[in-house]
């Protein structure tokens, strides 16, 4: 199938590991030319970018700068993937509302909502002139905000919004805007014992193996397996491609039958 992307480019944020670094490999697998940014430059994100920035996306300065070196990288952007997001898990508190301060509301939402929000900012005029497209990464947790840190819940649902309002205003411009929610995913998010997976497993007084071993039947996966970031990277091209032209302001869910409810 052509997707007709081929010499295309885009920006992925997020994209030294896991998810967003499947994103870029799959896009330059298509011809995209992809700048990738990420706190930290990976050797396999160095491989598969045409370009790289290293930059802190919680910041305002941050994410414009990203643009701003993009462009000048590649020429102009068609393609914008807001994937960055979660948090650094040592400062993230797994306790309640009122185990959780100020600082964490703000951390979470700077990386998860306003990150896409100053990058989308930057970014959009050169993706009008081309009439391109954007897919944010947000989360089930949107909707079912059990079980996560305070505050990313609430961001994600907060992300899904400013999908569809960017949707409305944009789609009569030519710009498709999209959303990609998914479920477990076997990133090292989840599977860095060093992660927030870890994390998470000393929480629960288990083993990291058998927290891992024990999602697919905690959380109700139908399939009976998590995703994989490869997955998650397939439908996010498939979305920026011209095969979904008629795709606008949808939440597509990719969490192996988690949730159980539309």
């Amino acid at each position: 199938m052509d997707l007709g992307i081929s010499g295309k480019t885009a920006i992925v944020t997020g994209a030294g590991r896991g998810i967003g670094l499947a994103i870029t490999q799959a896009l330059a697998a298509e011809g995209v030319r992809v700048v990738g940014a990420a706190r930290t430059i990976t050797p396999e994100l160095e491989k598969a970018a045409a370009a790289t920035v290293s930059v802190d996306l919680s910041t305002r300065d941050g994410a414009t700068r990203v643009v701003g070196e993009a462009i000048d990288a590649v020429g102009g952007i068609d393609f914008l993937v807001n994937n960055v997001g979660a948090g650094d898990p040592d400062a993230l508190s797994l306790g309640g509302f009122l185990d959780v301060d100020d600082d964490q509301w703000q951390a979470v939402f700077d990386l998860n909502l306003f990150s896409a929000v100053w990058t989308t900012r930057a970014a959009l005029p050169s993706i009008l002139e081309r009439r391109g497209a954007i897919v944010n990464i947000s989360s089930i947790n949107a909707r079912v905000p059990a079980g996560s840190p305070v505050g990313y819940a609430e961001a994600k649902a907060a992300l899904n919004q400013l999908s569809k309002r960017l949707s409305e205003e944009l789609a009569p411009r030519g710009v498709r805007v999209n959303t990609v929610s998914p479920g477990f995913v076997s990133s090292p998010l989840w599977t860095d014992p060093n992660g927030f997976g870890g994390k998470v497993a000393d929480a629960y007084g288990v083993s990291h193996s058998d927290l891992l071993a024990n999602i697919p039947g905690q959380f109700g996966l139908a399939s009976g397996r998590v995703t994989t970031p490869e997955e998650v990277a397939d439908l996010v091209t498939f979305l920026l491609s011209e095969r979904a032209a008629n795709i606008h302001g949808a939440d597509h869910v990719i969490d192996g039958g988690t949730l159980k409810a539309g």
